[in-house]
C-alpha cells in the first residue's frame, strides 16, 4: 500500500494530519442516516477553507481517487456515503461553518457549507431577521447538503425550496479550480445560471464550498392550527380555502394519516395528539403576518369557521403559545421516528399536482393492499406544495428484513401510479444511489442524454460522487492507486 500511504500524506500535507481520518471507528461517515448500509472509505478528510477543498480535490484528481461531498449525513438516498471499496474519500465539510456574512440592507446571508442549519436559523434570528428553511434534521444537517440536494422542508409553500432560496455559490469543481458566485444579486442576467447547476446535483459535479442566501423580516405574528379532516378530497378543499383566506401568509399545510399519527401515539405516548380517534387526516396549518396576532388569529377562526360550515373540516384547535405551536409541529415531526421505531419500512418521497393527490392515494392503497395483503401505509406529508411521504410499513407480524425484499415490486407499483398522474419519484430526497436506477426508468431519455452530457463535461474522470444519481456515464476512468 505505498502508493495509499503516499497519497494520504499528501492530504495530511494539505488539511493537517489530525484532519485525515484513515484507522479507527469511522462509522458516523461510513454509515447512512437510515443505518441500512456501510460503506468502507480510504479516508474521511476534513478541510478548514474552500482552498484546502480545491487542494484536496487536485491531489484527487491527481491520484484518481474518487470523492464523496459530505455535510451532516443525513441523506435519505444512500448519496453523501462511500461504497465499500475503501478506494474512496470522504470530503466532510463540517469544520467549515463560518458565517462569513450578513446583509440587512440587502437581506442576505454568506454561509460556508459546512454550518448547521439551526445554527444560521438562530444567527439570523438574533439578527431580527428570518432563514425559513426548515425540515425535521435541521440540528444536524448542513447548508452544503441542503443545497445539494435541493432540500425542501415544511414552508415551501410560501418560501420555496433551497434552490429558490440561494442567490449564490461559491463551488470548487472536479479540477480543483474554485468559482466564486456570491454576489447576493437578485438579477443577473449574464449567461447560463451555474447555481442552478449545482443545486441538486449531489456533489456529483463540484463541491459547494459557501452559499448567500436570501433572508426575510422576522414575521410579527404566527398562528398555529390542528384540523380534523374527513378524506384527503377535504384536505384539498381546506387548502383551497386557507391560500385564498391567507395568501402568501400561508407557510406550511402539512396532511397526515391516521395510521401515521397512530404510531406516535403508540412509540410516544407522552405526546398529545389532538382528535386522536376522529376522521381520517389531520392537517397542520401555519400561516404568519406582519399584523397584530390578534387580527391574524382572527382571520385563521374565520377561515376554520368556513371550513366547519362546508364540511371539510370536523373540528379544529389553534394554539394559544408559542409552546403549544412547538407541541403540534412535534407531533407531525414524529412520524418519521415512530414509523423507524415500528420496523423497516420501503420510503416514498413522491411529488403531484397538488390536485391529483387524493386520486393518487385511494389507487395507490388500494393497489398496494391487492398485492399485499396486510400492508400498512404511513402517508403523510407538504400537502400544500404536492410531496407526500408515501411509506410503506409490513403487515403486522411480518419480518421487516423480510418485507425489505419486496422493495423493488412496491416500488415500481409506487411509481407507475406517480408517473401515471404526471408526478416525480423525488421531492426533497434527492437520488443518491438508492434512486439511481429507478431514474433511468422514470426520466425521460431526453432529459438523461442532456444529463449525462453535463456530467461529461463537467466531472469527465467521474471522480465526484460517482454512482449517484446517473446510472452509468461513458467517461473514461482509470482505477483508483
Amino acid at each position: 500500500m505505498p502508493q495509499n500511504a503516499d497519497f494520504l500524506q499528501s492530504l495530511r500535507a494539505i488539511v493537517g494530519a489530525p484532519h485525515v481520518r484513515s484507522e479507527g471507528d469511522l462509522s458516523a461517515w461510513e454509515l447512512d442516516w437510515r443505518k441500512r448500509v456501510r460503506g468502507k472509505a480510504l479516508a474521511v478528510v476534513l478541510p478548514a477553507s474552500t482552498e484546502e477543498v480545491a487542494a484536496v480535490v487536485r491531489a484527487c484528481a491527481a491520484a484518481r481517487v474518487s470523492m464523496v461531498p459530505q455535510g451532516g449525513n443525513t441523506g435519505m438516498v444512500l448519496g453523501s456515503i462511500p461504497d465499500d471499496s475503501g478506494q474512496q474519500i470522504v470530503l466532510s465539510l463540517k469544520r467549515m461553518q463560518a458565517v462569513r456574512a450578513l446583509d440587512r440592507d440587502n437581506l442576505t446571508v454568506t454561509v460556508e457549507a459546512g454550518c448547521v442549519l439551526q445554527t444560521l436559523q438562530q444567527t439570523c434570528a438574533d439578527a431580527g431577521l428570518l432563514f425559513p428553511l426548515s425540515l425535521a434534521a435541521e440540528g444536524s444537517c448542513t447548508l452544503g447538503g441542503n443545497l445539494a440536494t435541493n432540500a425542501g422542508g415544511t414552508q415551501v409553500l410560501r418560501y420555496g425550496t433551497a434552490r429558490e432560496l440561494c442567490l449564490g455559490l461559491e463551488v470548487v469543481n472536479a479540477s480543483g479550480a474554485i468559482w466564486s458566485g456570491l454576489a447576493g444579486l437578485r438579477k443577473d442576467n449574464t449567461g447560463y445560471d451555474l447555481r442552478h447547476l449545482f443545486i441538486g446535483s449531489e456533489g456529483t459535479l463540484g463541491v459547494i464550498t459557501a452559499a448567500t442566501l436570501k433572508l426575510y423580516p422576522q414575521p410579527k405574528a404566527s398562528c398555529t392550527a390542528w384540523v380534523c379532516v374527513p378524506t384527503l378530497e377535504a384536505a384539498l378543499a381546506l387548502l383551497g380555502l386557507a391560500q385564498r383566506a391567507l395568501g402568501p401568509g400561508l407557510t406550511g399545510f402539512e396532511a397526515m394519516g391516521r395510521f401515521a399519527l397512530s404510531l406516535v401515539h403508540k412509540h410516544f405516548p407522552q405526546q398529545t395528539i389532538p382528535f386522536a380517534d376522529q376522521g381520517a387526516y389531520c392537517v397542520l396549518l401555519e400561516c404568519v403576518g406582519q399584523q397584530e396576532h390578534a387580527a391574524l388569529r382572527a382571520l385563521v377562526e374565520q377561515l376554520l369557521a368556513d371550513a366547519l360550515d362546508q364540511g371539510c373540516a370536523q373540528d379544529a384547535v389553534l394554539a394559544d403559545s408559542l409552546a403549544q405551536s412547538r407541541q403540534l409541529w412535534h407531533v407531525r415531526e414524529s412520524i418519521p421516528m415512530a414509523q423507524a421505531q415500528e420496523g423497516l419500512n420501503v420510503k416514498h418521497d413522491i411529488a403531484l399536482p397538488v390536485s391529483r393527490i387524493a386520486t393518487f392515494v385511494q389507487e395507490s392503497d388500494a393497489a398496494l393492499a391487492h398485492a399485499w395483503p396486510g400492508v400498512r401505509l404511513v402517508n403523510y406529508g407538504h400537502m400544500g406544495d404536492g410531496n407526500l411521504h408515501y411509506n410503506v410499513q409490513a403487515p403486522v407480524g411480518v419480518d421487516g428484513d423480510d418485507f425489505l425484499q419486496q422493495e423493488k415490486a412496491i416500488n415500481a407499483v409506487v411509481y407507475a401510479i406517480v408517473a401515471k398522474y404526471q408526478g416525480s419519484i423525488s421531492a426533497e430526497h434527492g437520488i443518491g444511489s438508492l434512486k439511481r436506477d429507478a431514474l433511468a426508468h422514470n426520466k425521460s431519455p431526453v432529459a438523461l442524454t442532456m444529463m449525462h452530457a453535463i456530467k461529461r463535461a463537467l466531472d469527465p474522470d467521474n471522480l465526484m460522487n460517482p454512482g449517484r444519481v446517473l446510472a452509468s456515464t461513458t467517461a473514461s476512468i482509470r482505477p483508483p492507486l
